[in-house]
């Protein structure tokens, strides 16, 4: 069974029936033309919010610190949810967004204000493909939290959806704003690492507690958990790594094989949490306490991703990368980079002293406001650069056919580990534009 099939929202209505009753409509038909430059908003940027709960209200309150953005609506199922967040907003500026409630299909109320030119899409994951395809038929820019999709069918009607209406999308990978990730994305432009050859990077948080209600029923994740197998949640270790090696800019990717482990962490901790005649106890989950997935790029790279939510681990050890090149080594376990001919001797050299020569553009003109930010600053960076290419009329950082790459991996990874770890071609999601697509 493939991951979230038998997801629910707090509505009750399942992923299936939200489909089935219209959340996706017809299937959009392949788009060949490479899309056109999306048209400049005016500003203030009009953005609406589409789930209103922790993240979706952290979000909306970093918006709102933007003078080039005005919060026009907000949407929730959760009636106490959309409450604080339109109070939340009014002490922000004094007048309080729309607020548009009801059942789970009342976010359509929202995509049909005529106040709303973006929609900021903060829902439980299975949600974020079917809402923002709708978002963009409807005619609103769209900045979706991840993973972007769950299914293959979904990454391509997001990108059709994306070519078609000529809407901004923009996934918001917060990890791929982190100044050590862009010092490296600096000293790799400058050539420092020469041809690069192996990549490896992570997400290994223990988010055990977060698979269950206090009753011990199962949350969305613990669905998502439940009933799939493979990397669940691949964008934040991938996306980092995907964006050195100019993934969709001059290389892609292009096959996967998965291995995972057997399911313990997870069931142990619903047995010690909840006890042995508690229903979380007889649950059994699908997921493999830590899944480990090999991708090969067109240009012969090495991407070793790993994923692992089930396991008990101390929080700070949430993600890490690792870069291998001809001439330089990265590894942020370490903190650590070695520069054949300006490193000494063999030893590891701490990235910051590397920092101010390879000082990313964005952080020296943005440092003081995304240190306030969450996320190491790249909660601050995802709005501002949505908002910016909004204002400026140019593509997203990290568009749709990217959001499709990365995505991808969650329902190619399922495949492979139920093929035995057989290989998965991975669709080429910028339709053979991949080598001529500007950085």
């Amino acid at each position: 069974m493939t991951a979230t099939r038998r997801f629910r929202d707090s509505s009750g209505l399942s992923r299936r029936g939200f489909i089935a009753a219209g959340a996706l409509a017809a299937a959009l038909p392949a788009a060949r033309a490479a899309p056109a430059a999306p048209a400049k908003v005016a500003a203030p940027v009009r953005l609406g919010v589409i789930g209103t709960g922790s993240r979706g209200t952290y979000l909306m309150t970093g918006a709102l610190r933007l003078k080039e953005v005005a919060v026009t609506a907000l949407c929730d199922t959760n009636a106490a949810n959309l409450a604080r967040a339109v109070e939340i907003a009014r002490g922000a500026r004094g007048a309080p967004p729309a607020a548009v409630g009801g059942g789970p299909f009342a976010y359509r109320d929202l995509l049909a204000r005529d106040d709303v030119d973006a929609v900021l899409v903060a829902t439980p994951m299975p949600l974020h493909a079917p809402m923002s395809i709708e978002a963009l038929r409807a005619g609103k820019h769209v900045l979706s939290e991840v993973a972007a999709a769950t299914t293959l069918e979904e990454c391509w009607d997001l990108v059709a959806a994306a070519e078609q209406s000529g809407r901004t999308y923009m996934l918001a990978e917060n990890c791929c704003y982190w100044k050590p990730v862009l010092t490296i994305a600096r000293m790799l432009r400058a050539g420092l690492f020469g041809d690069c050859t192996f990549a490896e990077c992570g997400y290994v948080h223990d988010c055990r507690s977060i698979q269950f209600a206090a009753d011990g029923s199962l949350t969305w994740r613990g669905e998502m958990n439940r009933d799939g197998r493979g990397n669940l949640y691949p964008t934040h270790s991938l996306g980092p790594v995907a964006q050195w090696l100019g993934i969709n800019r001059g290389d892609r990717l292009a096959t996967l094989v998965a291995m995972d482990t057997k399911q313990a962490g997870l069931e142990a901790y619903a047995l010690r949490r909840f006890g042995a005649d508690h229903r979380a106890a007889r649950v059994k989950f699908a997921v493999g306490d830590s899944t480990t997935t090999l991708i090969r790029t067109a240009r012969g790279v090495c991407i070793d991703l790993r994923y692992d939510t089930c396991s008990a681990r101390p929080h700070s050890s949430t993600t890490y990368y690792a870069l291998q090149g001809v001439t330089a080594s990265y590894d942020s376990r370490i903190d650590g980079i070695w520069i054949d001919g300006r490193s000494q001797a063999l030893d590891w050299e701490p990235l910051e002293k590397y920092a101010a020569e390879f000082e990313p553009p964005l952080w020296k003109k943005w440092d003081a406001e995304a240190r306030t930010a969450g996320h190491a600053g790249g909660d601050f960076f995802v709005i501002r650069e949505f908002v910016d290419a909004l204002l400026e009329g140019r593509p997203a950082p990290i568009d749709a056919a990217d959001a499709a790459a990365w995505s991808a991996i969650i329902p190619l990874s399922a495949a492979s580990l139920r093929a035995g770890s057989a290989p998965q071609e991975i669709p080429d999601f910028t339709r053979g534009r991949w080598e001529t697509r500007s950085a």
